[in-house]
């Protein structure tokens, strides 16, 4: 026995997910603590396992993908223990966005080491009418995007990063390139859609990281970026900037903002939001608050 606790929370239907993994990454935390593993049964289910941890676990860790580490912030409140996030998506973004390996068994071990050598972070995490977000939350394109990815998972499995594309390219050209104003950010003016960083990158393609926002940082407030409007014209120049982080974007066509406490934004009819990749449906109005020094990662 070690002395320290530690709860395993593991999303069985996560992409990179099996019986074989899950037994994998227990015995590698269960060398430097003692682990009891529980399978989320349904949506939210993490959040209650995770608030239910923190009263009496030394370390919570999730095997899952995005959605798991979403779920399982939410449950955390002031003084909880540390969270250890290891990658079980297609994409995971929040353990990537940390420096950890892609393998789950290799982020385990560097996770374990740092329990056992109390090595933490503590950073900010953003909301958005009461849901927490770790990376990323967005009001239009990208929310618009993340349901219809959510809608081909739902048919034939989690799709990979060639669907991810196509399924981008064909919301372009239902819009001919061009999104107009759809949206008002307060004290900032009108935007066709808005996209809110809690760190860089925003998210990934593959190995691709796409720098929305370059300058957010997790120990910061949350940045802003919303494109006044789009034409065909625009669009190779945005998607180039994403996948690059350089270059200068005109800011007459752009909304920007660093470092902020208080994003609201009123939408001129229901518009889909997304927080670290998760469909939170339709809204009118949304307010985005930055929670500074929320939550302790092992990092």
């Amino acid at each position: 026995m070690t002395g320290r606790r530690a709860v395993l929370i593991v999303n069985p239907f996560a992409t990179a997910v099996d019986e074989h993994r899950i037994a994998l990454v227990e015995r590698t935390l269960g060398r430097g603590a003692d682990v009891q593993t529980f399978l989320t049964e349904r949506r939210g289910h993490a959040t209650e396992l995770a608030r239910e941890a923190a009263d009496y676990a030394d370390a919570i860790f999730v095997f899952s993908g995005d959605g798991g580490f979403n779920e399982a912030m939410n449950g955390l409140g002031p003084g909880a223990p540390p969270l250890g996030c290891i990658p079980g998506g297609g994409t995971s973004v929040l353990p990537r966005a940390l420096g950890l390996p892609r393998d789950p068994v290799e982020a385990a071990a560097q996770l374990a080491e740092a329990l056992d050598r109390g090595r933490s972070r503590t950073i900010s995490v953003g909301s958005v009418n009461g849901r927490r977000f770790g990376f990323n939350a967005g009001i239009g394109f990208d929310a618009e995007l993340v349901r219809r990815i959510e809608a081909n998972r739902s048919r034939a499995g989690r799709p990979g990063d060639v669907a991810f594309v196509v399924t981008l390219m064909r919301l372009v050209a239902e819009n001919r390139g061009r999104f107009a104003p759809a949206l008002e950010v307060e004290g900032l003016g009108r935007a066709a859609f808005a996209f809110v960083a809690n760190t860089d990158p925003y998210t990934f393609v593959g190995s691709l990281p796409l720098h929305v926002a370059p300058h957010a940082r997790f120990e910061g407030g949350l940045d802003l970026v919303a494109p006044r409007s789009v034409r065909p014209a625009d669009i190779p120049r945005l998607f180039r900037y994403a996948a690059t982080g350089r270059g200068q974007l005109d800011d007459s066509k752009l909304l920007s903002a660093h470092d902020l406490d208080r994003i609201e934004i009123r939408c001129d009819r229901p518009l889909p939001l997304q927080v670290d990749g998760e469909d939170l449906g339709d809204v009118t109005e949304a307010t985005f608050v930055a929670e500074r020094g929320a939550v302790r990662l092992l990092v």
